[in-house]
């Protein structure tokens, strides 16, 4: 690490401590040359692989301004994207991998948005998963009324205009 103050080729560690999320280490350094110190943060690397073959650093800005497409127009606050934002940086370093593609990242989005806005999460899920029909929509409509209990479809179905079920007779 060269001393970012007089270009020193080397430097020593005087303190190291992880930060409060647990990603990185924070390091206070002293150069051995001019005695100045300065601090470095070390984060382990973690790439994506694009459909092109193409790698790039993953950037969870990148994964909240997609999610930001899909939640335009909702009740969807910035705090909730930086949530979403952080829960599925910490799914994907969770693989261990430090090479995951585009559509495990995908993947690792779909849960926590599926959490946060219903809608916006098939709006996501139209283009991850490339619905090119009505039936697709429909298909995962019903695939959401199977998997939650009917309190969390109630906002859904007032979202898109469906008419919500009619109750089970006993």
């Amino acid at each position: 690490m060269h001393c970012p103050f007089c270009r020193h080729p080397d430097s020593r560690v005087v303190d190291s401590r992880t930060t409060d999320d647990g990603t990185s280490i924070r390091r206070r350094r002293q150069c051995p040359d001019c005695g100045r110190r300065f601090t470095t943060v070390e984060t382990a690397s973690l790439m994506v692989i694009k459909r092109s073959g193409v790698t790039e650093p993953f950037s969870r800005n990148k994964v909240i301004a997609g999610v930001r497409k899909a939640c335009q127009g909702r009740p969807v606050t910035e705090d909730a994207l930086a949530q979403l934002g952080q829960r599925v940086e910490e799914a994907v370093r969770a693989t261990g991998s430090a090479e995951l593609s585009t559509h495990d990242v995908g993947l690792a989005i779909l849960g926590p948005l599926q959490d946060l806005d219903l809608v916006a999460y098939l709006r996501f899920a139209s283009v991850y998963r490339a619905f090119d029909s009505l039936e697709d929509f429909e298909a995962a409509i019903v695939e959401l009324r199977e998997q939650l209990p009917p309190t969390n479809l109630r906002g859904l179905d007032e979202d898109l205009g469906v008419p919500a079920p009619a109750p089970a007779a006993d």
